[in-house]
């Protein structure tokens, strides 16, 4: 498995850093996420200051960009970065695109689908230069002049992720992407027995297997031997959960595990705005279930009992921040180092 890093919240300023410690201190690869920052803006800094690591958005939302748009932004970095570059995209749900992105809301997974058709569509047409042409509900696309193809890209062109939590998403992940961010709210038994199934069906589709496709996810940790106290670290992965158990798009891991009314009630907390009180309602038996808990040194082998080989890629879901931790860091990298 590949042992990444996430930046939630990436501050230009603190890119070139950021990245160069990242890659130093050995991690495979830096993703960015769309939440308070544009996620594409950071990876340019983070390819001029980076020779090695993976970079990619987990990720970017896809409808208030065209496909077009997305082409040429996964094509820059792509070409910038040396081909280290992974167009990681997601359709974020309705209220998001609505209200705080101002986009139309309809028909996501055929909408996605279609996005990444076009996209394979456009760089066909730069890469071969054949005519563009694309028709589908959402895009029709027809008109691609000299002045504006950039051009063959010289090297195998960028992998595309999509964000899978449900049935269809997941079966589309199969049949179209390259890869698939499976959100780090997740049991083993979620993956194993929803996941995996709807995802193999999707490949079947396509005539492709799970060695096509890379799965990747976050993992909620609590390092007992921090320079921060357990107890600080349970408490941000109590919140996380609650947050994201709060939220009807993600139910199905409730359903499966009969902790519907307790998903429920947090979404009426969150309603209320009882933000601070949700993480209380997490039982420990559901920590256990969606966590793991050890030193810097056992988590990997904790999470190589737990999870096999059902993963090619995974970050903690929690911040790298250089010169903070730098030694519980190494040490993870290199006990994932010794599974490979």
């Amino acid at each position: 498995m590949k042992f990444d890093t996430s930046l939630l919240f990436p501050n230009l300023g603190d890119m070139a850093a950021f990245t160069q410690a990242a890659e130093a201190i050995g991690f495979d690869g830096v993703w960015t996420s769309e939440t308070r920052s544009d996620p594409f803006l950071p990876l340019a800094i983070a390819a001029e200051h980076s020779q090695r690591v993976t970079l990619g958005t987990a990720i970017a939302v896809a409808f208030p960009r065209t496909p077009t748009i997305l082409a040429h932004l996964a094509w820059d970095l792509a070409r910038y970065s040396g081909g280290r570059f992974v167009l990681g995209l997601g359709t974020q749900v309705k209220a998001h695109n609505e209200r705080r992105l101002g986009v139309a809301w309809a028909k996501p997974v055929q909408k996605l689908r279609e996005t990444i058709e076009a996209i394979h569509a456009i760089w066909d047409c730069w890469e071969q230069g054949t005519p563009l042409k694309y028709e589908g509900e959402f895009f029709q696309l027809d008109l691609m002049t000299p002045f504006f193809s950039t051009g063959p890209l010289g090297f195998a062109r960028p992998p595309i992720y999509i964000s899978a939590v449900n049935e269809m998403m997941l079966a589309l992940a199969g049949k179209a992407a390259d890869g698939v961010h499976l959100h780090a709210l997740h049991t083993t038994r979620y993956l194993r027995e929803f996941a995996l199934p709807h995802i193999e069906a999707g490949l079947a589709t396509s005539g492709r297997t799970r060695a096509d496709l890379t799965l990747n996810t976050g993992i909620f940790v609590i390092p007992t031997d921090d320079v921060r106290p357990a107890a600080e670290h349970e408490q941000f992965v109590r919140q996380q959960i609650s947050f994201y158990l709060s939220t009807p798009a993600y139910r199905v891991v409730a359903e499966m595990h009969g902790w519907t009314e307790t998903a429920f009630t947090l979404s009426k907390m969150a309603r209320r705005g009882e933000w601070g009180a949700m993480p209380a309602v997490i039982s420990d038996e559901m920590l256990a279930e969606m966590a793991l808990t050890g030193t810097w040194a056992q988590l990997p082998h904790l999470i190589h009992e737990r999870y096999g080989n059902l993963l090619d890629r995974l970050s903690y879901y929690m911040p790298f921040i250089p010169g903070q931790n730098d030694d519980g860091w190494r040490t993870s990298i290199a006990e994932f180092a010794k599974l490979r």
